[in-house]
């Protein structure tokens, strides 16, 4: 799905509380069918905001199938490259790993608010590597801003928008932010609130 252009001067609401409900929905749905068993299937929520997308995931996920899926947060920052490099504006903190299950033989999805150049992914697939081997790693993404610098994509996706660089996807959920909604901030723009951690859509 993609979102039509926008030149206002202000932020643009790419998504409300009802299509990001209908894609979380959806996205659950795409899981359980693309799945053999659902039980090995584990969500890891990259945090911050991935986390409580992947919540929302598994409650779904239960609904449809009685099947209760393992969730757990997971961290990047000790493994982004441009942290390492200097490249980047990512910041220390926004929690840390904490998953209570065993990775190996399972299938493990990632759970993440916003996909850009896609180096946060790849950060994640490298904190899970370092827990145990999964039979295979997936990603579900609730928006794509594009802009990608690696060969990553998701495999479960919510909504997807045209951005050029300087933009910022600013996603609020109710559980960090009280309310639920996806804006488009057009570059030299403000945009409130940032989130903890390495900013959406890295």
């Amino acid at each position: 799905m993609s979102v039509s252009e926008n030149t206002s001067n202000e932020a643009v609401v790419i998504m409300t509380e009802e299509m990001i409900d209908k894609a979380i929905t959806r996205i659950a749905q795409e899981i359980v069918h693309a799945s053999q068993s659902v039980e090995p299937v584990l969500l890891l929520g990259i945090l911050s905001r991935g986390r409580p997308l992947a919540d929302r995931i598994a409650a779904r996920i239960l609904e449809d199938t009685g099947v209760a899926s393992g969730v757990g947060s997971l961290a990047t920052t000790l493994h982004r490259d441009d942290v390492h490099t200097g490249m980047g504006f990512a910041k220390m903190g926004g929690g840390e790993t904490h998953f209570d299950f065993d990775v190996d033989g399972a299938t493990v999805v990632l759970v993440d608010d916003v996909i850009a150049k896609g180096r946060t992914v790849r950060a994640a697939m490298d904190e899970v590597m370092h827990y145990g081997r999964p039979d295979r790693i997936q990603l579900a993404c609730l928006v794509d801003r594009g802009q990608r610098e690696l060969p990553i994509q998701p495999d479960y996706l919510g909504w997807s928008v045209a951005s050029e660089s300087g933009d910022h996807v600013s996603v609020r959920l109710n559980e960090t932010d009280g309310e639920d909604v996806v804006l488009l901030h057009r570059a030299g723009q403000d945009a409130d609130d940032e989130p903890e951690g390495v900013p959406s859509g890295s």
